[in-house]
């Protein structure tokens, strides 16, 4: 009787075993999030082998993690001396590069990178949605604004005149350069205001469009080959060190300098925003008045 008791004993255990077995299988978390996610009583049961692959690699934040920074593309050149180009080292920088890397600092939500475009291709990237904003010393004015959307907080203020050679004394005014070859870059707000001008005047200025690559324009005035160009105050020092050119007459335009977004789209207004809280800190604490210093000489941003 006791060898039968035991036989029955045994035969009992297996089945419970097999019991608790079955009950574990159908009671496991059928997605992987519930894998992930482990319970506080239990903060190691949920081992690599109970994730799935698929898992492991979602990229999923739980409930509890920050919220993954959203990647922005910005636009920007690499031939404006001291605003946006190429260092010795290989090294893009500038007084708009380091501004929009600073401003990244400040803002968690987004991750900001670079995208380096001819000056002309910024505004066609920004439309074609290949680029997010672009940072590159615009002047907003009234052609672009029904284009494009502007932030509110400017980050630099520029004065545009014209430029000659440092012996010419012939030229004053856009009425002396009728006739005359002008240089500019394509799609710049300087060659808006000579497109303006040949609009309402019989006579016209010759226009020679630079390319976005090219940044030669203290040769071609001193070789004669353009008598003249139009470019902002700060810009002329940066431009031709040696002083070779000069500005002559009085400032044609006025005007704030801002980044450029795309018009009429919630995300990028909502960034703009948020640059532009960014950008009265870094206003408030000195921080851009001592860059505009670095790289400009001087405090451009009033």
């Amino acid at each position: 009787m006791r060898k039968k008791a035991g036989w029955w004993i045994a035969v009992l255990a297996i089945a419970l075993i097999a019991t608790a077995c079955g009950s574990k299988s159908e009671s496991a978390p059928p997605s992987s999030s519930a894998a992930q996610t482990p319970s506080a009583e239990s903060p190691s049961s949920a081992t690599p082998s109970d994730a799935s692959p698929s898992a492991a690699t979602s990229g999923t934040a739980s409930p509890n993690a920050p919220a993954e920074a959203k990647k922005i593309v910005v636009g920007t050149g690499t031939q404006f001396p001291l605003v946006c180009f190429i260092d010795e080292n290989g090294k893009l920088t500038g007084f708009d590069v380091e501004l929009v890397r600073e401003i990244d600092k400040r803002l968690p939500q987004y991750e900001f990178e670079f995208q380096t475009l001819d000056f002309s291709n910024i505004l066609l990237s920004l439309e074609t949605k290949k680029i997010d904003f672009g940072a590159h010393e615009f002047e907003k004015n009234p052609e672009r604004s029904e284009k494009y959307l502007f932030n509110r907080e400017p980050y630099a203020h520029w004065k545009n005149k014209i430029i000659v050679a440092k012996d010419n004394d012939s030229i004053k005014t856009l009425d002396d350069l009728v006739g005359k070859k002008v240089l500019t870059g394509a799609t710049s707000a300087e060659a808006q205001i000579l497109e303006n001008y040949n609009k309402s005047h019989d006579k016209k200025i010759n226009i020679v469009y630079q390319s976005g690559a090219a940044n030669d324009m203290v040769s071609q005035i001193t070789t004669g080959r353009v008598v003249a160009s139009i470019g902002a105050d700060f810009a002329l020092p940066l431009l031709d060190p040696k002083g070779k050119l000069k500005t002559a007459g009085d400032a044609l335009s006025e005007a704030d300098i801002l980044f450029v977004f795309r018009k009429n789209d919630p995300a990028s207004q909502e960034l703009a925003d948020a640059i532009d809280l960014a950008l009265k800190e870094v206003k408030a604490d000195g921080t851009l008045a001592n860059l505009s210093k670095q790289w400009l000489g001087q405090d451009f941003t009033e």
